[in-house]
């Protein structure tokens, strides 16, 4: 117990199970549902582990079956997963720093100019700061439109603001409409600011940080904030331009938009589809080109230490400069002039790896424990819960227990499992006095 109490950042994932039984057994309470009954423990639990690792997926229709109480739980459980998120990867950053010893932490300092190896108090107040800042906006934006666009008492409006705002920021996906927001994927004033919220909130508060601090000079950014700006713009055109072209004529989907609500809707989603979790497209109806392309999104997430899920754009981007490196001859990885450690992509590919196992090992189970459910449609759901993504096709809602329980266990370690795996491969350095004869086997 006094080795494992040595390294704090191993507590995480025991606060957020504490969050998530404290979240289900408030849920449960008669109070919390419409209907003033109480609620199954598998529907709660579920429900609970959704918000706390800010996913969005749920097996209930959100808005009908909980009652204002039940909703302002939810609200409050995402708060509280989104800021613990932030805050224990900040914790995993600044702890990691002090166990590698002085050479390798000044390297953690350099690569991470804004967490500073003392200050954690008021790093921490800085992120508090911008996440309710970015809410307070969002909230007036989108409570001002419900008031005077769909003419919605001053109070329900700003209820309804400040619910989607804190699920946008934190890349919850709960919505207080049935159909998420497909209702509104013409509107500007409600598609774009939740937007503006998710890529925030997914880019990871080192990056976000750095690049407003050194927004004229990105050639002086880390590798880690160019890999994760620079990548996130990227995946963001490539999901645009994917969706636009394969759904473009669909009528199930944008078909009978005119021009200008099909580049909203498409560019929205594509914003939310690598862990916002909110749907401007209805996602039972997309075309199967387009389900690959989502998955992959959602898969890759968003920025490392942030609201968002995935294996992290940052290490998606990272193995693809060594599979260049690789295929160019290069004896390095370099990624904006400078070599990029081989401990860091020995990091990358044990979570891009140990990812797609769970992935494809979920989806298996999922198949086997659901009838006649077509293969994609688990892949997707299974993606989305892994990666806390919460876009859904419907299979939350129809599996049977043991399919949630699979997609609610998806749903913790996909939230968990990368920050514990990250903090325990730094803090499980070794060194080793001795090396032993190199020899090269036969790849391929």
């Amino acid at each position: 117990m006094h080795r494992f109490l040595r390294h704090p950042v191993r507590l995480v994932p025991f606060g957020f199970l504490a969050a998530i039984l404290l979240g289900t057994g408030t849920l449960m309470l008669p109070a919390a549902t419409s209907a003033h009954r109480f609620t199954p423990f598998s529907t709660a639990f579920f429900t609970a582990t959704s918000a706390v690792s800010v996913t969005g997926l749920s097996v209930v229709d959100t808005p009908t079956y909980w009652n204002g109480f039940g909703l302002v739980m939810i609200t409050v459980l995402t708060q509280v997963g989104g800021f613990g998120i932030l805050s224990g990867a900040t914790l995993v950053v600044l702890v990691v720093a002090r166990q590698l010893g002085l050479r390798n932490r000044l390297l953690v300092q350099a690569e991470t100019a804004e967490f500073g190896i003392g200050d954690v108090r008021g790093l921490l107040l800085r992120i508090a700061g911008t996440m309710v800042g970015c809410e307070l906006v969002m909230t007036a934006v989108l409570a001002g439109r419900f008031w005077l666009g769909y003419d919605y008492p001053p109070g329900r409006a700003l209820w309804y603001g400040f619910f989607h705002a804190v699920q946008g920021f934190n890349n919850g996906g709960f919505a207080l409409f049935s159909d998420s927001l497909v209702g509104f994927a013409r509107d500007p004033w409600i598609c774009l600011p939740i937007a503006f919220g998710t890529i925030v909130g997914g880019l990871g508060f080192p990056a976000l940080f750095e690049a407003s601090r050194e927004w004229r000079t990105p050639g002086r950014w880390a590798i880690a904030t160019k890999l994760t700006v620079w990548g996130s713009v990227v995946l963001l055109v490539v999901g645009f331009v994917g969706l636009l072209a394969a759904e473009w004529p669909d009528p199930r989907t944008i078909g009978g938009y005119d021009v200008a609500g099909k580049v909203l809707a498409t560019f929205t989603q594509s914003a939310l589809v690598r862990t916002g979790g909110f749907a401007v497209l209805d996602t039972a109806g997309l075309d199967e080109e387009s389900v690959p392309l989502l998955v992959a999104l959602m898969f890759i997430g968003g920025g490392s230490a942030s609201t968002a899920g995935g294996i992290k754009v940052a290490t998606f981007f990272l193995l693809g400069f060594a599979i260049w490196a690789e295929l160019r001859g290069e004896p390095d990885v370099i990624v904006g002039r400078r070599r990029v450690s081989t401990a860091s992509l020995r990091q990358a590919l044990t979570v891009a790896l140990l990812s797609v196992a769970l992935v494809v090992g979920g989806t298996v189970v999922l198949l086997l424990l659901t009838e006649g459910l077509a293969y994609h449609r688990a892949l997707f759901e299974v993606t989305s819960a892994f990666s806390t993504t919460g876009l859904s096709t419907g299979v939350a809602q129809t599996v049977a227990e043991p399919g949630q329980f699979v997609l609610t266990v998806l749903m913790y370690v996909g939230r968990v499992g990368p920050l514990t795996l990250g903090s325990a491969i730094a803090l499980n350095t070794r060194r080793r006095l001795y090396r032993y004869p190199e020899e090269q086997p036969i790849v391929g």
